[in-house]
Parts: structure tokens; C-alpha cells; sequence
């Protein structure tokens, strides 16, 4: 066999092996991916059913809580499939309030998830409480936002020993279809909504540390849920 003739069987052989691995790892930077969420393909539901609907003049992903939940604070899962999440932003339309048989003192918490590991037990949160944004109570109002880091850091325990710090004041109208906007680097993350400017919530020490993960559309069991828009772009 010539020399030519090996050279270029073996830059074949690497070229195989490099497209392999480039297609198994993590998602090249500079890249987005858009999901309208219009139907169910690519969601992997948990704790929940998904269903397309119209809300408010725009398809959407409603998520309802299953008859069976096992308790009232469930959540409704709906993983991305073929997602690794590190660094870069993602936009989400979301849209709660709480549903006819919530507790009195319900919120429509809905939001998002991400650089979720084993199937959800650990994940990072960031999500709202839309009854609480133009409430009369100024203490409810500061609880409109709020991060979480599961399973070993949730709201009431940040809330307990860090008050004030990883929740927010923002407005924010029960049942109105709302832009999130989460832009992640390292440990950090912040929020923004409605195309605001400024971030109406900074978390500087994310509690799963600089991590990767899938992406999940998140809500409590007692959430009218619905989920439109989904835009994820890796940086």
C-alpha cells in the first residue's frame, strides 16, 4: 500500500472518530435552537400530561397536573430532549395563574429549570408568582420572583437564612402571557422580563456550581400552566 494511500485512510479514520465525538458532546457555542412548543415533539413529560392548546390568541404547551399527585408541592416537568445546557440564555413565554382547586393561598408559580441532572433531582430554578406581582400587600410584591437550586437549597430554606436575596420585586399580571429571559455564565444567572433592560433578579452563586444539564419547563401542580416560544442559545 503506498504512503499516499495510508495517509489518507488514517485522516479518514480521524475525521470519523472527530464527527463522532462532536456529535455526542455538548452543543457547539454560538449556536440556537427555537422551540415554538406548538406540539409535544421533543418534551419528555414528568408528573404531568401536556396537551396544544390556544391561549390567548397564540398556540401554546398547557401542562396539567395528573388526578393522582402526590402531594401540593409537585411540579409538572417537561424535559427538552437532546439539550446540554451550560452557558448563554434562554427565552421562554409563560403564562399561570392558579387553577379552580388551589389552595387559598396559591400563586401560579411557573418558570423554568435548567442544567437539570438525574432526571430533575438536581436542577437549577428560576421562576415567578404572577398573583403576587401587583398584589396590595408590599411584602407579597417582593416575592414575585424567586431562584431555587434542588434538592438541597429550596425557596424556604434561601428564604430562611438569606432573606431578600434570591427573590425580587416585578411586574407582573396573573394569566398574562409573560417573556422570561435567563442568561447563565459560570455561577451566574440573571433574569429578565417582559425585554426589560435590567435585570429584575441577579443570583452570583448559583448552588450546583458551574455545571451543565437539560432544560425543563417547570410549574406547581395548582398552576394553570402554558408555555409558548422557547429559545436556547449556547454561549
Amino acid at each position: 500500500m503506498s504512503t499516499l494511500r495510508k495517509s489518507m485512510e488514517l485522516f479518514s479514520v480521524f475525521a470519523l472518530v472527530a464527527c463522532t465525538l462532536g456529535a455526542s458532546g455538548p452543543p457547539a457555542k454560538d449556536t440556537i435552537r427555537k422551540l415554538a412548543l406548538e406540539s409535544t415533539e421533543g418534551l419528555e413529560v414528568l408528573n404531568s400530561k401536556a396537551e396544544v392548546t390556544t391561549y390567548r390568541g397564540r398556540r401554546a404547551l398547557h401542562l396539567v397536573a395528573l388526578p393522582d399527585h402526590k402531594g401540593p408541592d409537585d411540579i409538572m416537568l417537561a424535559f427538552v430532549t437532546g439539550e446540554d445546557f451550560k452557558d448563554g440564555s434562554i427565552e421562554l413565554d409563560v403564562a399561570g395563574s392558579p387553577t379552580a382547586d388551589a389552595p387559598v393561598d396559591d400563586r401560579g408559580f411557573i418558570g423554568l429549570a435548567f442544567r437539570a441532572q438525574d432526571h430533575g433531582v438536581h436542577r437549577e430554578v428560576v421562576y415567578i408568582r404572577p398573583t403576587n406581582g401587583r398584589a396590595d400587600d408590599q411584602l407579597r410584591r417582593n416575592h414575585s420572583v424567586q431562584y431555587e437550586s434542588m434538592p438541597d437549597f429550596p425557596w424556604y430554606r434561601l428564604r430562611k437564612e438569606t432573606p431578600g436575596v434570591y427573590e425580587s420585586y416585578v411586574d407582573l399580571e396573573a394569566g398574562a402571557w409573560t417573556k422570561m429571559k435567563i442568561e447563565v455564565s459560570g455561577t451566574k444567572a440573571r433574569l429578565y422580563v417582559n425585554g426589560s433592560a435590567q435585570p429584575c433578579l441577579i443570583v452570583n452563586d448559583l448552588k450546583l456550581g458551574d455545571i451543565h444539564g437539560q432544560i425543563v419547563l417547570w410549574a406547581r401542580w395548582s398552576t394553570d400552566a402554558y408555555f409558548s416560544n422557547l429559545t436556547i442559545h449556547h454561549k
